[in-house]
Parts: structure tokens; C-alpha cells; sequence
């Protein structure tokens, strides 16, 4: 492959990596944006995009936009989030696969489930170190666990959407993402 067509499928996986962070900050912050809580914590499905470009893009670049995606939403709306959002979304991501043409692999299908519980104990630490106390941020996991499920939920929906329609193989032939060589 000559240097010119690399640094173009770096540019093309660099642009869609900016495009999902943009989606996702869009969707977790504006679109469906439910505060619970006193804690500043809301009710979102921004993670359900998280989850679309861990499948869509290659690791690096899926995991860039999971951190700034999250980060921004949480800098627009609760900033003192934003640190553990930029660490929970990274590892969130982790646990996807986007090998393949199919979004609803079996690892794909379970990915999300756990990945609500990862969010949900993430945040509890998270909410623990920043007020003091490991007491009342249980009173927080009901409303972290609707948000990744819910997320989880319209991943999945849009997965079998997507995979009827045989999306992710197009879109990755397209914008020359497939043969990222991870698992």
C-alpha cells in the first residue's frame, strides 16, 4: 500500500472517530437528557453510540471517541464527571469486537449488558471518591443501571437493524475501516 492511501484510510478512520464523538456527545447530553439524583447524574443513550463505534471502528479510534465524546458531554453538562466518564467509556469500549461484518456477534450481544454493569459500578466508585462516602451512591445504581440498560437496549435494536440491512459491512468498505486485526 503506498503512503498516500495509508494516510488517507488514517484521515477517513480519524474523521469517523470525530463524527461518532460528536453523535455521542450530542446524544448524551441533549437527546434524551434525564437528570436523577442529587448527584448530578443523568438518564441518557449516548452509551448505545459508544457501543455502535466499538463495532464500527477500529480500537484506537473507537476508543478515542468513546473518551471524548463522554468527556465533552459531561464538560457541557455535569464537568465533575468528566474524568471518570473519560476512563468508564474507554473501558466500556473493551469489551466489543469489531471483527466482522455482523454488529450482533455473540460477544456483541453480551458486550453491552456487561458493560451497564461495569458503567453502573464505575460510577459508584467514582461518585464514592468524589463525595466521601460509599453509602449513599448506592442510591445511585438504580438510575445507572436503567441508563446502561436502556443504552444496551437500543444498541441491540439498532444492531439487528443495522445487521438486516448489512450496514456495517458497507459502511466499513466504504470508508476502508474493515481488517483493524482485533478481536
Amino acid at each position: 500500500m503506498n503512503r498516500k492511501a495509508v494516510h488517507g484510510d488514517k484521515t477517513t478512520k480519524m474523521a469517523a472517530a470525530g463524527l461518532f464523538a460528536a453523535m455521542i456527545t450530542v446524544m448524551t447530553a441533549y437527546i434524551c437528557h434525564i437528570p436523577y439524583g442529587a448527584n448530578g447524574g443523568y438518564i441518557h443513550f449516548g452509551d448505545a453510540l459508544i457501543y455502535l463505534a466499538a463495532v464500527f471502528l477500529p480500537r484506537p479510534y473507537a476508543l478515542a471517541a468513546a473518551a471524548i465524546g463522554g468527556g465533552a458531554a459531561d464538560l457541557l453538562t455535569a464537568p465533575v464527571w468528566a474524568p471518570a466518564t473519560v476512563i468508564i467509556k474507554m473501558l466500556i469500549v473493551l469489551l466489543f469486537s469489531a471483527n466482522g461484518e455482523r454488529i450482533l456477534t455473540a460477544r456483541n450481544w453480551a458486550a453491552p449488558f456487561i458493560a451497564a454493569a461495569l458503567s453502573a459500578a464505575g460510577y459508584y466508585v467514582a461518585e464514592g471518591v468524589l463525595f466521601g462516602t460509599f453509602i449513599s451512591p448506592a442510591l445511585s445504581l438504580p438510575g445507572s443501571l436503567i441508563q446502561s440498560g436502556g443504552s444496551a437496549v437500543f444498541f441491540v435494536a439498532l444492531g439487528a437493524a443495522f445487521d438486516r440491512a448489512h450496514v456495517k459491512g458497507k459502511i466499513q468498505r466504504m470508508m476502508k475501516l474493515q481488517g483493524s486485526g482485533r478481536k
